[in-house]
């Protein structure tokens, strides 16, 4: 018996019965394993190293080193999560795709 094989990129099967094939309006599955998530470990890690802040000089504007320097841990975490979104967010494609599917999904629920 033939199996429907789908070729990389595809979403419908190359053979196999024409019933086998998902509907046109499906959302694209969504793959959260980007490897522009592995930026989001450096915010963590960075306040991890002690040496960095274990000293009071030198001061910026009146502040020891440690307090200044947590806002730029601050900004370093903002930073790179907006850059993660914006390098992993969706195609407009894909997210016109996933509000009709949950629009249309929604409507099926009522309908029940």
């Amino acid at each position: 018996m033939a199996t429907a094989q789908t070729p990389p990129g595809s979403r419908t099967p190359v053979d196999g019965p024409p019933g086998n094939r998902p509907p046109e309006n499906v959302a694209p599955r969504r793959s959260d394993r980007s490897p522009w998530n592995w930026l989001l470990v450096i915010p963590v890690l960075v306040p991890l190293l002690v040496p960095l802040y274990n000293a009071v000089d030198p001061r910026w504007g009146g502040w020891p080193r440690f307090y200044w320097l947590q806002m730029l841990f601050v900004i370093l975490g903002v930073g790179t999560t907006s850059l993660v979104y914006r390098m992993t967010r969706r195609s407009a494609g894909d997210r016109r795709a996933a509000q009709d599917a949950i629009a249309r999904d929604a409507a099926q629920a009522e309908e029940r």
